[in-house]
Formats: C-alpha cells, sequence, structure tokens
C-alpha cells in the first residue's frame, strides 16, 4: 500500500524540484565570465547548456524509473548529494572537458525534478493529484524562471566558481529535508533493468500514453518555437533589442507561475482532458496575438503572458493524467512521456531559426496556433483509458 504524502510535503517536494532544476539555468548569464577565466572560446563554452539538456534527459531516461523501485526520502536524498557532487565539480574545473563532463552530471542529477512530480502523484491523498502535480509543476516553473536572475547575482557577487558553491550547499540542505520524504519502497513488479527494457512497450500497451505524448509534444514544439523565433526577431532590425530588453519578456511566464496552484483544483475537480483543452485555447489565443506582430511591446507582453499561462497549465495536467493511468508506474510512465516531449520540443527548437527566415514572425506564430489547436483536438480523444 502507498503510504500519502501528510501536510506540506508537496511544497517540499516543489522546493526540491526548482532547487535542483535551476542548476541547469543558473551559469548561464556567467558563461562570457566563465570562457575568460578558462581562456576558451565562448562557442566552446557555449556547449555547456547543451550539455546540461542532454544529460537531463538522460536522467529522464534512466534515473526516472527508479521512482517505481526505491523509497523516496532515499532516492532524493541520494540525487541531491549526486547534484552537489557534481556542482562541487563544476566549481572546481580547470578547463572546458571537466566542465562539460560535469554539466553532463548536473543535468542527469537534477532529474530529480521530475522524480519530484511522478512522487507528489504516486503519493497524493485520493482526490488531490492534481494539486500535487501542480504544486510541483509551480516549483518547476519558479526554478526555472529565477534560476538566471539568481546565477547571474550571485556570480556578479561571488564569482561564478562560488556561485556554483551555493548551488551544491542548496543541494545538500535538499538532502537532507529529503528525510520528511516517504521511507516505503515500492514494491515493483520487475527488477530496474526489466523495467527500462519495457518502457519502449508501454507506448505500445498504453494508447492514453500515446495521447498525452502526441499532444504535449505539440504544445512543447510550439512554445520553443515561439520563444526562440521570439528571441532572434527581436534582436534584428527594425526592432534591434539587447539580451536584457529581450530577457525581460521572460517575465511573462510569471502568470502561467501563478495560475498552476489553480491548475491542480480544476484538475482533480474537472478531468485532465478538460483542462488541457482549456489550456491549449487560451495559448492559441496568445499566439493569435503575438501574430499580430512585435511592434506593440503591450500586445507582444499580454500575447506571451496568455500564451505561456496555458501551456503551462495544460503540462500540469497532462502530467497528472499520465501518472493516473498506473500510479504504480509513474515513474515509468513519467520516463516515457518527458522523454518524447523534450524530443519533439528540441524540433521546435532547431526549426525556430529557418522557420522564422522562410516565413516571417507571423507565420512562426501561425504555425504554432496550428499546432496548438491540433494538440487540443488530440486531448479530447480518450479512447477506451
Amino acid at each position: 500500500m502507498t503510504r500519502r504524502l501528510t501536510r506540506g510535503r508537496a511544497p517540499l517536494l516543489a522546493a526540491i524540484a526548482g532547487m535542483a532544476i535551476a542548476n541547469n539555468y543558473a551559469i548561464q548569464p556567467a558563461l562570457t565570465a566563465v570562457a575568460a577565466d578558462l581562456r576558451v572560446p565562448l562557442s566552446v563554452i557555449g556547449l555547456v547548456p547543451t550539455a546540461a539538456l542532454v544529460g537531463c534527459v538522460a536522467g529522464f531516461a534512466l534515473l526516472l524509473p527508479l521512482t517505481d523501485h526505491l523509497a523516496p526520502s532515499r532516492l532524493v536524498a541520494a540525487q541531491l548529494i549526486a547534484l552537489a557532487a557534481a556542482l562541487a565539480l563544476a566549481a572546481a574545473a580547470p578547463g572546458a572537458p571537466v566542465l562539460l563532463a560535469a554539466y553532463l552530471l548536473i543535468g542527469a542529477a537534477a532529474s530529480v525534478a521530475a522524480q519530484a512530480s511522478s512522487i507528489a502523484g504516486r503519493h497524493a491523498p485520493p482526490g488531490r493529484r492534481g494539486i500535487g502535480v501542480a504544486t510541483v509543476a509551480a516549483g518547476m516553473s519558479a526554478g526555472i524562471l529565477l534560476s538566471r536572475l539568481a546565477g547571474g547575482t550571485l556570480a556578479a557577487l561571488l564569482g561564478w566558481r562560488r556561485m556554483l558553491l551555493v548551488f551544491a550547499a542548496l543541494a545538500l540542505l535538499g538532502a537532507a529535508a529529503a528525510a520528511l520524504l516517504p521511507r516505503q519502497s515500492p514494491q515493483p513488479h520487475r527488477g530496474y533493468r526489466a523495467t527500462l527494457t519495457a518502457l519502449p512497450q508501454l507506448l505500445c500497451q498504453q494508447p492514453q500514453l500515446r495521447r498525452a505524448v502526441a499532444a504535449g509534444g505539440l504544445w512543447y514544439f510550439a512554445f520553443n518555437l515561439i520563444w526562440v523565433a521570439l528571441a532572434l526577431a527581436l534582436a534584428q532590425p527594425p526592432h534591434s533589442l539587447g539580451p536584457n530588453a529581450i530577457g525581460l519578456y521572460s517575465l511573462a511566464g510569471l502568470l502561467g507561475l501563478a495560475v498552476l496552484p489553480f491548475t491542480g483544483h480544476l484538475t482533480d475537480r474537472y478531468t485532465p482532458h478538460t483542462v488541457i483543452t482549456a489550456g491549449m485555447l487560451t495559448a492559441a489565443s496568445g499566439a493569435a496575438l503575438l501574430a499580430t506582430g512585435l511592434n506593440t511591446p503591450p500586445t507582444t507582453a499580454l500575447g506571451l503572458t496568455v500564451f505561456d499561462a496555458g501551456c503551462f497549465v495544460a503540462q500540469a495536467a497532462n502530467q497528472s493524467r499520465v501518472i493516473a493511468l498506473d500510479p504504480e508506474r509513474s515513474g515509468s510512465l513519467s520516463s516515457v512521456y518527458l522523454v518524447l516531449y523534450f524530443t519533439v520540443g528540441a524540433v521546435g527548437t532547431a526549426l525556430a531559426a529557418p522557420m522564422l527566415h522562410t516565413l516571417g514572425w507571423r507565420g512562426v506564430a501561425l504555425t504554432a496556433l496550428t499546432t496548438l489547436l491540433l494538440a487540443a483536438v488530440l486531448s479530447r480523444v480518450r479512447g477506451n483509458a
């Protein structure tokens, strides 16, 4: 029998998730200083975010299924200790090869953020799974949104190496706090190796998982397409904005963060399908505003705010939907979902520049709009599950 999370543990998981995932992004504002310190080209140090992403996806594939095998208290503590060690290695890196290797490990250990979501969904009290998953999603979103600000500020005050050590210390605090999580180990029906081997079969066995992957991949494709193309478009004439001005638009994501707690209540009261559809239609309306052009900053900011809020809401509801398919295998199900979700999103990132060049900003926005509407249609398909 699965032990339920006691009061306050979901916010703890949210804090752990936000702190962990922030490590994938916190160093980005300091990359120029890192390149100068290590005396290597910026183009080489620019691979650090890629290394973190590759490591994170590897963590989704290889470490997330461990939530079906190990007690949350042990698993989360172990990964946070590994994260602290990897951050210490990065802080002591004598050159780019060690730093890149460290960020592969940092990204993998930071996948504990996804484990926190799976744990929250598995151990949530009856009728509160949506709230638990949305709470952790809010923590992750806050970590992503605030990571660059915190990392840049600490790097300016302390230097990039000491900044990483501060994050390592936070990871160790999180490892200590993980003792408050459930200590009961799951009782899997198969070993860890067999679990990994069975991951591809889940797509064949679970039609609702396939639909969740398809819908989620579509909106994450649109999300990355919009944000990457936006940065490129605003940096070019006639806008010619600098990095700081472009970065201010990321504050639009704060509304998405604010609505996430309500998403959990709606998901538990209605159905994930209903919330996902509403989120997609909201995001589509934001894309429609963005398609009017970028010449009016307030309209652009409003469009991004609505677009982000819709995508954040849909993602929290979709993760709740995936976990609900089989809570006892939530780690495996989430592993398949997130690996494919990030893969499709990476396609959107890769296509942003060529689509902007070929179709222009309006074409990019309309492509995202079409993709979001298709995701809304897919979210209504329930099949037999």
